[in-house]
């Protein structure tokens, strides 16, 4: 009896055994499948992220690219003023502003995408790094090698300055645009104040106030001007020019003083308009800025003459904004600068331009 008992025992246990030696194998069956899918997973993620990086370095190939494009341009341009009539100049500098507008907007419209799938990856990293903690030993050496946090905090970064790059393109590209703005290049009369106030809605988000300083003040005293005739859209990058050098030597005391001092003695452009002797029209644009140091006022109009760091300031603005009043209009460009208060710009053209220059559009007129 002992013996049947004995043996029926035996057998229920070889019976469970064979189940769990069956539960192990599909458990084993089951991890070696979701190691499988986690290194498949891991795989697909790093040639993502190889990809991305790959496009990365390309658009700065290509920004480097158009950054060579428009120095070879700006030489081009200095060539030009001195030897060949504006007319030409414009047609010239509108044909390159627009193939290279073209793949700078290919570059700019793309880069909201990439920040966009940066993120996600990042985020899907993050996940990863959540539910499953403790990787194998690869993939954590893996992320040692490559440096992940670094990684995913320096990425959003370079996104960040290629934005910066290519707004900085569009820019350039815009102020070639404007000047060389051909359905604009005869002349006619206009509102010289709507032409400033236009220029001053471009430059608004330079104005407002932000977390650094409070807003720039903007003070007008327009006189009472009749339409003025001119070269409508070349005397507009003339005032764009000035103001934003205005903005700029603001923002470079503003950057050495403390929110408190700029309060207590806030930033400000002022500009004046009147008629002279019932024949010139003048239009001052002053600031309080840091003014303009004596050893280097005598370069201001200078072509490629620049104060700014390189691949903020082209060191045209100046040089192209003097011939445009006094080859262009006939008229008178000066500036008065004390060093610490500040400086004003003084425009002066004919209310009426010669009929000769009305006729033949010449860069003698």
């Amino acid at each position: 009896m002992d013996n049947q008992n004995n043996s029926i025992q035996i057998q229920d246990l070889e019976k469970t055994n064979r189940i769990l030696r069956k539960k192990l194998e599909r458990c084993e069956n089951e991890r070696r499948q979701l190691e499988s899918d986690i290194a498949t997973k891991e795989f697909l993620l790093k040639k993502v992220i190889c990809e991305l990086e790959n496009s990365q370095t390309n658009l700065q190939q290509r920004s480097q690219e158009l950054e060579n494009t428009l120095d070879s341009l700006h030489q081009m341009q200095a060539q030009m003023i001195q030897s060949e009539k504006m007319s030409a100049l414009g047609q010239m500098v509108a044909g390159i502003a627009h193939e290279i507008n073209n793949p700078v907007s290919f570059i700019y419209g793309n880069l909201s995408h990439i920040r966009e799938y940066t993120y996600d990856l990042l985020r899907l990293v993050q996940l990863y790094h959540h539910y499953f903690p403790n990787p194998p030993a690869e993939i954590q050496t893996e992320r040692q090698i490559i440096d992940l946090e670094f990684l995913e905090q320096d990425a959003i970064l370079v996104l960040d300055s290629m934005k910066i790059g290519t707004e900085r393109i569009r820019e350039i590209v815009l102020s070639l645009r404007n000047f060389s703005r051909l359905d604009e290049s005869e002349v006619k009369a206009v509102d010289i104040h709507e032409g400033i106030d236009n220029t001053l809605m471009i430059l608004q988000h330079r104005l407002k106030a932000s977390d650094k300083s409070p807003e720039i003040q903007v003070i007008k005293d327009y006189g009472n001007l009749s339409p003025v005739e001119c070269y409508a859209g070349q005397l507009n990058q003339v005032f764009m020019n000035i103001l934003a050098n205005a903005l700029d030597a603001l923002e470079e005391f503003n950057a050495k003083r403390t929110y408190q001092e700029i309060q207590a003695n806030p930033s400000w452009i002022t500009i004046q308009t009147a008629v002279v002797d019932s024949e010139w029209v003048r239009i001052a644009i002053a600031d309080n800025g840091t003014g303009i140091p004596e050893s280097i006022q005598t370069n201001i109009f200078n072509p490629f003459f620049t104060t700014k760091p390189v691949g903020k300031g082209t060191g045209m603005g100046m040089a192209i904004s003097y011939q445009i009043i006094t080859e262009k209009h006939g008229g008178k460009l000066e500036f008065i600068s004390t060093p610490g208060k500040g400086t004003e710009f003084v425009i002066q053209i004919p209310l009426q331009q010669p009929i000769s220059c009305s006729i033949v559009l010449s860069a003698e007129c």
